[in-house]
């Protein structure tokens, strides 16, 4: 089998034992040369506004793809099932947090429209390569991600705040790590800030609105990225009627490989 093929069953293997319930944790370190992406669906009248906020707030909600009404199986993972791929799930009504369960082919319906959104986990494998590992990924712990007050450019009746992740470094390190993470665009690309995290309105570094509180060490400040879990804020804020997530840190792995989309100038895998 070719090096691509490879890495295709790798991807196809990751989501086969999300699905079976073999891997029931985040997925970091999972098909590490794979893009992994958020999920957000939403019903159809919602869909053109969702994909103009995500055109008007590109680093936070880069669009890996967007699928037509009542699609399910992505072009970039021939072969999978967003309704079931991702392991946990998070279920939305008035805005409010509903339940949380294993799969949701039970609420699919043909008015659904998935959106695949970048995320971070996409260049945490070239910060290791290049000596920068990231912390949450050195303890196989979950990256910590905050609520910002740094308000989205709203689109139509969708509106809501950054959401961030967080990986602690020396001061003197930022600069590579920028240059490190610089060409993922499609998973947030360079940092949005760093140092006090109050820039952000971020009040409490060790309590994290999802994922594992940090392990920092005394030489290091924060750096901050976008965060695909962004789309989340805007369900709260804005109400929506009904919707579906991912559970944040447990993402949808892709079959397109991060080192290619960083070569190119635009990022390849939008399927729009």
């Amino acid at each position: 089998m070719s090096a691509g093929g490879s890495r295709l069953t790798a991807a196809a293997d990751v989501r086969a034992a999300v699905r079976s319930g073999v891997i029931t944790g985040p997925t970091e370190r999972l098909a590490p040369e794979h893009v992994q992406a958020n999920l957000i669906v939403v019903p159809s009248e919602y869909a053109g506004e969702l994909a103009d906020l995500c055109a008007r707030n590109p680093v936070p909600c880069p669009v890996v793809e967007q699928l037509a009404p009542g699609a399910y199986e992505p072009l970039c993972a021939r072969g999978a099932d967003l309704r079931t791929d991702l392991g946990r799930y998070r279920v939305w009504r008035d805005g409010e947090l509903a339940e949380s369960p294993r799969d949701v082919r039970a609420l699919w319906s043909n008015d659904l429209v998935a959106f695949l959104i970048g995320c971070s986990f996409t260049f945490d494998h070239a910060l290791a390569q290049a000596g920068l590992v990231a912390r949450h990924y050195e303890l196989e712990r979950n990256v910590p991600m905050y609520r910002t007050r740094v308000p989205l450019a709203p689109a139509g009746r969708l509106h809501g705040a950054m959401v961030v992740s967080m990986r602690p470094y020396r001061a003197d390190d930022v600069e590579r790590v920028r240059d490190v993470t610089r060409p993922y665009r499609v998973g947030h690309g360079e940092p949005v800030a760093w140092g006090d995290p109050r820039q952000l309105g971020i009040e409490e570094l060790m309590r994290p609105d999802y994922g594992d509180p940090p392990v920092m060490r005394p030489d290091e400040i924060p750096v901050f990225w976008g965060c695909g879990v962004t789309p989340q804020s805007v369900i709260v804020a804005s109400s929506l009627s009904f919707a579906i997530t991912h559970e944040p840190g447990h993402m949808f792995v892709t079959d397109l490989v991060h080192a290619d989309l960083a070569r190119t100038a635009e990022p390849s895998a939008r399927m729009l």
